[in-house]
């Protein structure tokens, strides 16, 4: 009983660590890349505009006050307010360039209650772009997931092709040891020492390939992570376990299409916001204000009278606005966003007809690097049963070399096809993932 709950731990631990490395880099690598980061603020800021919308149907209250030291010349009549200083009061009786202090001080709030439906157009707008921006951040996080867990596989690969070509260069240096034994007792002659040290350079010069290789892939998952450093382990499941074939589901809710309907409702609401300009608006008005002179009434000049109040107003008001000449404008913008709308639409049809098209790549990708890691391990148990079998009889002298050295390309190459079989099948299952739109397509089959 004992080693029955021994062994039953042990295949509960394997399969519990089974992803458990690939899970943290990827929440490694949401957490410190810097666009995903970017990504981040945006979503936040789009959120702060919604509550801006929001806010506008508060009343809002200026305060103010003026000091200055000007001449009190003045004339009664109309006068277009923009560019000019305004001048209140009576007209001088001559023109003076005599100069006396004057002072203002007041409160004026503003107040929209009722916008005939363009402040909720305005939110609902400012709620469309916060949506897109999720979309977006979703839709990144979701293609650096990918890009992260291909950079992990490809690493996972590299370190078992290191290995695979390490032990062939461990075979190369036996061969040597073994050939010269062989050519000192005559059985061999020398011509075989030199060939099969050439053979043990090929095998050091290919593990130094891939080991360079192993180094470029630390690199670009160390990038994928933020540049910090790629604390990772090698997890071995993926060359003892297959994927199996998942249920097939519509990509409804993938991040592209996420990105391409939050376009679409972005131009629906700002048609409808462009509509709502031709609606009236009502505001109120109040206002509270003091002001001093350095003029009396009756014309006397004491300019230090300027430097306080003297009189104190009130006043309150009702606006009705209404735009009559905004038609024609209006028109051209929402005939404008009418076709803005029906091009994302098409957009989004674009983008359902080529996840549907790449859905039929994915299944047959992946059936087929299934039927291809099924049948590796016979063709790599055949070539090392045959491998073992030359080298027993190249040192009895019963095969020549290069029997033996064809032996060992099949060998050497049926065992790196192996292990390539077994991860172009887990990565077949995360290129389906990708075109799904759900990276727990591939994480979940740790499970």
């Amino acid at each position: 009983m004992k080693r029955y709950t021994l062994i039953i731990s042990l295949i509960f631990i394997t399969h519990f660590c089974h992803g458990q490395a690939l899970q943290e880099i990827l929440k490694q690598a949401e957490a410190n890349y810097p666009l995903l980061k970017a990504k981040g603020y945006e979503v936040q800021a789009r959120k702060d505009q919604v509550a801006f919308a929001k806010s506008t149907a508060l009343p809002s209250l200026d305060a103010a006050y003026q000091l200055n030291y000007a001449t009190y010349n003045n004339i009664t009549g109309m006068a277009v307010g923009h560019g000019f200083v305004p001048i209140s009061g009576p007209p001088s009786t001559t023109n003076t360039y005599d100069a006396v202090f004057g002072s203002v001080g007041g409160l004026l709030l503003n107040w929209e209650p009722f916008t005939f439906g363009q402040r909720k157009s305005r939110i609902n707008s400012a709620r469309a772009y916060q949506e897109y921006q999720q979309a977006d951040q979703a839709q990144e996080v979701f293609q650096h997931q990918v890009k992260t867990a291909n950079a992990y596989l490809d690493l996972v690969l590299t370190h078992k092709l290191v290995n695979v070509y390490s032990k062939n260069l461990e075979r190369a240096q036996d061969n040597v040891r073994i050939v010269k034994s062989l050519t000192r007792s005559g059985l061999r002659p020398g011509t075989d020492t030199a060939l099969f040290k050439a053979e043990l350079s090929r095998a050091r010069i290919e593990l130094l390939e891939y080991e360079k290789l192993k180094q470029s892939q630390q690199l670009i998952l160390s990038e994928l992570l933020g540049g910090e450093q790629a604390n990772y382990s090698i997890d071995s499941s993926y060359f003892k376990l297959l994927p199996f074939i998942t249920v097939d589901t519509l990509p409804q809710q993938h991040p592209l299409i996420r990105l391409s309907m939050s376009r679409v409702l972005i131009n629906q609401y700002e048609k409808k916001y462009v509509q709502t300009s031709m609606y009236p608006t009502l505001s109120f008005w109040g206002a509270a204000y003091a002001r001093g002179s350095g003029i009396r009434y009756d014309g006397q000049l004491n300019s230090e009278d300027g430097l306080s109040f003297s009189r104190y107003n009130y006043g309150v008001g009702l606006i009705l606005s209404v735009p009559l000449l905004r038609f024609a404008n209006v028109r051209h913008q929402v005939n404008a966003r009418e076709s803005e709308i029906k091009a994302e639409q098409e957009k989004l049809n674009t983008v359902n007809l080529q996840l549907r098209k790449q859905n039929d790549v994915a299944d047959v990708t992946l059936a087929n690097a299934l039927k291809i890691a099924h049948e590796s391990p016979s063709f790599y148990e055949s070539a090392e049963f045959s491998y073992r079998t030359l080298i027993s009889r190249y040192n009895s002298g019963l095969v020549n070399y290069a029997d033996l050295i064809q032996a060992q390309y099949v060998l050497i190459k049926s065992e790196a096809d192996l292990k390539r079989a077994y991860l172009n099948a887990w990565k077949a299952l995360l290129y389906k993932a990708a075109v799904q739109g759900d990276i727990h397509i591939f994480l979940n089959q740790f499970n």
